[in-house]
């Protein structure tokens, strides 16, 4: 089978389209480290490609012919969460299997039960590895992936082990460098023991010499990975493409792969290897990986429920004024799952417009699937949608249903700006799109509707255009819609819309409804813009 664009698993050189993981990395640092007998920290988001570093660098390391490198997975001790006897037999089985199977080494399944036997759960991984280093002709380099994957006192008894065997060198033999991997640094390990303490992966592993984070793709290599896929086969994606590949995925690996696969695989007409992949072929598989709610875009919405998760992410979707009142572990936590960057200012933003779009549409999903609305309702005559018309029905709706329906979500404080957008997903989906852009410091969240008047032609020809701004009131009504006027007109500029609306949500529990909701038209320099109060 020719090669591919791969969304499951480690690359495999072969069988897919890749970027090799050792240019990814600096090695020098890796192999100083390791060269220092250090034990370190690899961490990187969810489908970065960490695996498949990790098994490159075990395959170079053994090339050298000065190591033994040794790769595990420790994932299958989760189930165990806190019995720490099942956990480290799952975690010994891990080992010799790797052992066996990697190194032709069975001498973990042979030592098991004399090991077992005299050091007991809480020791027997310490004793196998300094046995083993011991009787090797070489020093050993263990690297032990998903181990944040591990539940309370299974994943303190592994770190203590390592760290014991760690400070008992060079008296007691022991492997000569670990590198644990996952998805978080071991500072935000937040370990629950049986006994209802909370111990950070901090104190239980403090020999860790440096954590590395493993980043995303460059753009440069995101363009020769599709490249690629050109050389093999003659497609060609058109050049405009790689501008919005490189805004929806910020090179996160998976999205670059997972849009590829879209693109010339799940595009059925595109198996044909002479359709060129237009920019509006790549929009419409963007939308479709958006739409379909993958594993990986499951997993991202699963990590918003997070209390520490939504204190970070909660400020941006409404619109927050600045990050004073943030936790900085928070902040670093939620970086750390991929979910923000920061620029060198510190300003933090989505990290990337797939994730920017697809968080508000997990936490609405919801209540988009509970609204009742028929999207012919808001069309006219000539296929337009009907903005006025579809933002009365929602004052409307918002006025008759906030209180009860504010409360089904867990991020209350964005709760309108969700609601809102549920609404107009509810509409849209199915026919046209909605862009959003939203963030710490921005006081406003900005929506572009997108809607093909010709169903033939779709985004092929004529389309409305459509900005709403989502405004919280604040300092009062004529500042707030004085600055919101002058940010809806820019935002229209920018996208080249001729329908603006600014939405001001009053969340003064004291004001009546009759004062809130009101609707009026204002002028920002030549340009009528539709005000709706709520």
């Amino acid at each position: 089978m020719s090669r591919h664009f791969n969304t499951t698993g480690p690359v495999i050189a072969s069988e897919h389209y890749c970027i090799d993981p050792m240019q990814r990395m600096d090695w020098d640092e890796i192999s100083s480290l390791i060269d220092a007998k250090k034990f370190f920290v690899l961490h990187a988001p969810r489908q970065t490609g960490k695996t498949s570093t990790l098994l490159a660098m075990t395959d170079t390391l053994n090339q050298s012919g000065e190591y033994i490198a040794l790769y595990i997975n420790v994932e299958s001790a989760q189930a165990a969460r806190g019995d720490v006897s099942l956990g480290m037999r799952a975690i010994w089985g891990a080992l010799a299997d790797s052992a066996y199977y990697r190194l032709h080494n069975d001498c973990f399944n042979q030592w098991r039960e004399e090991l077992w036997e005299k050091h007991g759960a809480t020791g027997v991984f310490k004793a196998g590895l300094s046995r083993w280093a011991q009787q090797a002709a070489l020093p050993i380099v263990l690297m032990i992936d998903e181990v944040d994957a591990l539940v309370g006192d299974t994943l303190i008894s592994l770190l203590r082990q390592l760290r014991e065997g760690y400070i008992g060198r060079p008296g007691v033999p022991f492997v000569q460098s670990v590198i644990l991997c996952g998805v978080r640094d071991v500072r935000d390990y937040r370990i629950h023991t049986s006994h209802h303490e909370i111990i950070t992966g901090g104190s239980a592993f403090n020999v860790k010499a440096k954590s590395l984070v493993m980043g995303s793709l460059s753009r440069a290599e995101v363009e020769a990975l599709y490249a690629q896929h050109t050389a093999a086969t003659g497609q060609v994606f058109c050049s405009e493409i790689f501008a919005e590949l490189w805004e929806d995925t910020h090179g996160q690996p998976w999205l670059v792969n997972a849009l590829g696969n879209e693109l010339t695989w799940e595009d059925k007409t595109a198996r044909d290897r002479t359709t060129p992949i237009t920019l509006e072929r790549y929009r419409a598989a963007r939308e479709r990986l958006i739409y379909s709610r993958t594993t990986h875009l499951a997993q991202l919405s699963d990590k918003l429920k997070e209390a520490r998760v939504r204190s970070v992410i909660e400020p941006m979707l409404k619109g927050a004024d600045s990050d004073q009142s943030l936790n900085p572990d928070d902040v670093e936590y939620v970086q750390d799952l991929g979910l923000i960057e920061r620029a060198r200012n510190g300003a933090i933003s989505i990290t990337n417009r797939i994730y920017q779009e697809v968080i508000p549409r997990e936490l609405s999903w919801g209540s988009q699937m509970a609204i009742t609305q028929n999207q012919a309702w808001y069309l006219t005559a000539q296929r337009h949608v009907d903005m006025p018309k579809l933002l009365n029905a929602f004052q409307q709706f918002f006025r008759e249903n906030a209180e009860s329906w504010l409360e089904r979500f867990d991020y209350k404080e964005a709760g309108p700006q969700l609601l809102l957008q549920a609404f107009l997903q509810r509409i849209i989906n199915g026919g046209g799109r909605i862009n959003r852009e939203y963030g710490l410091g921005r006081k406003r969240t900005d929506l572009l509707i997108e809607w093909p008047l010709d169903e033939e032609q779709g985004f092929y020809g004529e389309v409305q255009r459509v900005v709403l701004e989502l405004k919280l009131l604040h300092k009062g009504l004529p500042a707030t819609l004085a600055e919101g006027l002058e940010q809806t007109a820019g935002y229209a500029d920018q996208c080249g819309a001729q329908e603006m609306y600014l939405i001001i949500f009053d969340r003064n529990p004291n004001t009546s409804w009759e004062d809130k909701v009101w609707q009026r038209q204002e002028s920002w320099q030549e340009r009528i813009i539709g005000v709706w109060g709520m």
